[in-house]
């Protein structure tokens, strides 16, 4: 037997910030709100379902350096200018972590200064 991954924790100073950007990228809802300020996301369904959720944990402590850990995200319904745009719309901005401009992909940054990368393939929706 194997794990999977089901939830994904990121450290945030104000929760809601990244919790309206990723709902509207991910077409995530809130399913949990803790009394400390910090947020859980996901989709309709749930905790548990073939995506996982994502725990913004509220912290005072600053970021140091980049994160070693990010999120890639592939467009479902749209091609990846298309999606880059909307992001951006959203709120996200271009972040340079050192590529050559020659990738297949985009950096960006959500409102917090979290680094992502959409992905140029277009994946079905679940």
């Amino acid at each position: 037997m194997a794990c999977r991954v089901s939830e994904l924790v990121l450290g945030c100073r104000d929760p809601e910030v990244p919790a309206r950007f990723w709902c509207e990228v991910l077409d995530f809802v809130v399913l949990d709100r803790e009394e400390d300020g910090s947020l859980e996301i996901g989709p309709c369904e749930g905790f548990g379902g073939p995506q996982p959720t994502i725990f913004l944990s509220r912290t005072d402590e600053p970021r140091q350096g980049r994160l070693r850990l990010h999120i890639d995200v592939n467009a479902t319904d749209r091609d990846q200018d298309a999606e880059l745009e909307r992001l951006l719309k959203l709120g996200a901005r271009p972040a340079d972590v050192g590529q050559t401009g020659e990738e297949s992909w985009h950096v960006l940054a959500d409102p917090e200064g979290n680094e992502f990368c959409l992905l140029k393939s277009r994946l079905n929706p679940l």
